[in-house]
């Protein structure tokens, strides 16, 4: 389990679950859950642009990420936001979908790109994907008070010269490169159930952003790694494990959530 080809992907896994867990959280609070499934299905496209003329496939992710985010952010000045995010994605998966039929690896390139090869992970990946978790995590805490007060409060985060087009568009962008940098790993279905189901699970269980960040990462990392082992133990999909046990800390969280409120409302029975 911890030979050295395996070493690699606990490394990288454990790199995507710290920024899906940071990300996760606030694509919660901002209810961007639909940009948080399109980016990572509008970017596999650029892994399949860079196969395809033989360059390095971060190149290519980063390369769509960006067109992800500028197509997002410049349609939503004249369109709704879901209607924005849907042209973006169905743009670029046709996009994508050409590159594919291009390739000479089309179907191992489509599971790859969709459903992840964390197994697989070589040395020279471990560092595009720490530079870009720096960046990306670095990013996070720097805008961390300004993009919180936005997300729960547009109008006073206004008031405090907070803009909201601006902000938006730096999460986006920051999305967009934690998609990139995890694509490769988890693939584009899996980023999106890593991100959502252990924020959703951390929303739950405290209203405390500082606290829920930190049960956000613990989540993710208990996710991913409960998933490798079990994935390396038993030889079903990686991906199974992890949208598993994304669903199951959803589950367990709304019910901790039930139980609380049922408690509650029992002591104020009690009370009277």
């Amino acid at each position: 389990m911890f030979s050295s080809f395996m070493l690699n992907s606990w490394i990288v896994a454990t790199m995507v679950a710290i920024v899906a867990g940071v990300t996760g959280m606030f694509v919660i609070i901002r209810g961007n859950t639909f940009a948080a499934h399109t980016l990572p299905l509008s970017t596999f496209p650029g892994a399949a642009a860079a196969k395809l003329i033989g360059v390095n496939e971060f190149w290519g992710l980063i390369t769509f990420a960006v067109l992800g985010v500028v197509g997002i952010s410049q349609l939503s000045r004249h369109q709704r936001n879901d209607v924005a995010t849907a042209l973006t994605l169905i743009t670029l998966l046709g996009l994508g979908t050409l590159f594919l039929s291009l390739s000479n690896e089309y179907s191992q390139g489509v599971y790859a790109l969709l459903f992840g090869q964390v197994l697989g992970v070589s040395r020279g990946e471990i560092g595009p994907v720490a530079l870009l978790s720096v960046v990306a995590v670095g990013l996070m805490i720097l805008l961390f008070r300004p993009l919180l007060l936005n997300s729960v409060s547009p109008d006073l985060g206004t008031a405090r010269g907070i803009s909201n087009q601006r902000i938006a568009l730096l999460f986006l962008a920051i999305l967009g490169l934690a998609t990139a940098m995890a694509l490769p790993v988890v693939g584009a279905l899996l980023v999106f159930s890593l991100m959502l189901g252990p924020a959703s699970a951390a929303r739950l269980l405290t209203d405390r952003p500082v606290r829920a960040l930190g049960l956000c990462v613990s989540i993710a990392l208990a996710t991913v790694w409960l998933a490798l082992a079990l994935s390396y133990t038993t030889n079903w999909p990686v991906g199974f494990f992890v949208g598993g046990f994304a669903a199951l800390s959803y589950g367990l969280g709304r019910g901790w959530a039930w139980a609380r409120a049922a408690r509650s409302i029992h002591e104020v029975i009690a009370g009277r």
